[in-house]
């Protein structure tokens, strides 16, 4: 990772531009670092973690390889990132996250796995898709259970915003997908409606089902038991 990130007043390193006023859809936090976790970022960070720059990133030599690309943004702990990337070995998997311990398990992950086709920025996604994403570069975008930020005052940090929609279906190939999934309803409604109102892609007939690709999580089972839904929407770049 970046030995070159701004820091805040305790010298600690921001996962973001401060100059960037704007709204975030995160905050970030201590959160503690498992032993496992800690020894996964200094053995395996630095061959599978890109440093953030502004500059274009050259997938073909970050993995060695020419093949479609999927974004993933916030893959928190990674468990499901892991398992899609180990079912698509064919395809390169860039995974998004500010928090250190999901970055570390996930690190963790790809050193008991053996995976050799993924790769991950911490840093804010906004960032990283405008500096460093070219257009037109993706064949997929993955943004599995954002922060709901379910209180109305804070439903402006939402992730999934018109101006940030417009962001990514820039940078998704015609042709590729943007998946997006939640278990809280309202929002899934706003996703729904934003990602309708996007030109750039098709008008997709209301939910879509869960694709294959998505594993259940532990944590999404336990809802389902629960009754609670969970919403899939699915659209395709024109």
């Amino acid at each position: 990772m970046s030995d070159h990130k701004p820091a805040n007043d305790a010298g600690k390193p921001l996962f973001y531009d401060p100059t960037e006023h704007r709204i975030r859809s995160f905050v970030t936090r201590a959160g503690r670092l498992s032993t496992a976790q800690a020894r996964s970022l200094d053995e395996l960070g630095p061959q599978f973690c890109i440093p953030y720059a502004k500059a274009p990133l050259a997938c073909d030599q970050a993995f060695g390889r020419s093949a479609p690309t999927i974004l993933e943004i916030g893959f928190g702990m990674g468990e499901t990132t892991a398992k899609i990337a180990a079912s698509m070995p064919d395809k390169n998997f860039i995974g998004v996250e500010v928090h250190t311990p999901g970055v570390g398990s996930l690190l963790k992950q790809i050193g008991e796995q053996g995976l050799q086709n993924l790769r991950l920025i911490q840093h804010d996604a906004f960032e990283v898709l405008t500096n460093m994403i070219a257009p037109a570069s993706l064949a997929g975008v993955h943004v599995f259970f954002p922060d709901p930020w379910h209180k109305a005052r804070h439903n402006k940090r939402r992730l999934i915003q018109a101006p940030f929609v417009q962001l990514l279906a820039s940078r998704i190939a015609p042709g590729g997908y943007l998946h997006c999934a939640t278990d809280w309803e309202e929002y899934a409604l706003q996703m729904l409606e934003v990602l309708s109102a996007e030109p750039a892609l098709n008008s997709a007939d209301g939910f879509a089902a869960r694709p294959d690709y998505r594993p259940v999580t532990k944590f999404e089972n336990r809802g389902l038991r629960l009754g609670h839904g969970v919403w899939d929407v699915v659209f395709i770049r024109r």
